[in-house]
């Protein structure tokens, strides 16, 4: 018998002040650990028991480590923390959830530290601070938007860059715009409603208020980029699959000098009308291997919302890979078919 299949029984010391939060409410992290890792767990007076097979048993140690560290921290522990830490260990990737939490972007008006949860999270992160234009591509819920915003405002607070410029395409997600009522403003508002819920989060409404009277913060439709130069700027695009090549041609062209661009999107959430192709797929082919330019693809494995979303995530993403072998086979057929009727 291999010995990593040995039974073992591990022991690490778990404070008290800390086992609430390790444990979770109802033992549900513990839970998670035991059915993840096949072991199981007890603990007494101050010290944790970890019996299983002996590589299980060493994860598992592993993992609690890594969640005493966030909770010495003094970070809440959720569900999404201890299923990445299991990754994290069952990958070997010599990375820690503490190692991703020390980077620390800024706080919001709560008080609540704005921090990467995952390394592609902590990778986009970097490649923000590194280059001048960043394309973060990935599904729901991977932190995208939210964290770019919190860079835009640590830059400008910071004094980094004179203004802030939030854009994003206003198209119509299987609803029409102009049944809308009001102005247009009010009109275009609910497609930027995101990027305000963001700024009032991070910087108070009072703060966003002030500045955007000032012309210091501007959340507007890309259209309205059209034929301006953003100099000294942080600007970020927001929901760039719904860009046409012309419009992404049109908004990377306002580059000006000492602004810095990020373009987020999520290229299985298009909502261009059939046949038109994506304005963020053609520059991610057109862009590549220029200099200066940094692509993050975020995964299922970054998103960082109810667990729940997670398995939305990777559901979608499964049948979509089925479908498409179906829906070009179907197309052929019926293209064979028209022939033969043709004839």
């Amino acid at each position: 018998m291999n010995s990593n299949n040995n039974m073992i029984e591990l022991q690490m010391e778990l404070p008290i002040e800390h086992e609430k939060k390790v444990f979770g409410q109802f033992d549900e992290h513990i839970k998670i650990l035991e059915r993840s890792l096949a072991v199981t767990l007890i603990s007494r007076d101050g010290v944790l028991k970890i019996v299983g097979p002996a590589s299980n048993a060493a994860r598992a140690k592993e993992c609690l480590t890594q969640l005493l560290e966030l909770s010495r921290r003094r970070n809440d522990i959720t569900t999404q923390n201890v299923n990445y830490a299991i990754s994290l260990v069952m990958e070997d990737s010599g990375s820690s959830l503490a190692e991703i939490d020390s980077d620390c972007i800024c706080h919001t008006v709560a008080g609540r530290p704005v921090k990467p949860k995952t390394l592609g999270q902590k990778a986009y992160v970097d490649a923000i601070r590194e280059k001048m234009v960043v394309f973060g591509v990935g599904p729901a819920g991977t932190g995208k938007t939210y964290l770019a915003m919190a860079m835009a405002i640590t830059a400008f607070r910071n004094d980094e860059v004179g203004r802030i410029i939030l854009t994003r395409p206003a198209i119509e997600a299987g609803e029409k715009l102009g049944f809308l009522p009001g102005d247009l403003q009010s009109k275009i508002d609910p497609y930027l409603r995101p990027l305000y819920d963001a700024l009032y989060q991070i910087m108070g409404a009072e703060s966003f208020q002030k500045n955007m009277e000032k012309g210091l913060i501007e959340v507007a439709p890309l259209a309205y980029m059209r034929g301006r130069t953003l100099d000294n700027a942080f600007i970020i695009l927001d929901e760039a699959q719904n860009t046409t090549p012309a419009q992404m041609k049109m908004f990377l062209t306002r580059i000006g000098f000492g602004s810095k661009v990020i373009v987020t999107g999520d290229a299985s959430q298009k909502d261009l009308p059939s046949g038109t192709r994506s304005g963020l797929d053609v520059a991610m082919q057109v862009l590549k291997k220029v200099d200066g330019i940094s692509f993050c693809e975020l995964t299922s494995k970054d998103v960082v919302r109810h667990p729940l979303v997670q398995k939305i995530v990777q559901a979608y993403d499964e049948y979509e890979k089925k479908a498409k072998p179906e829906n070009h086979s179907g197309r052929a057929k019926s293209t064979t078919r028209k022939r033969r009727e043709n004839k």
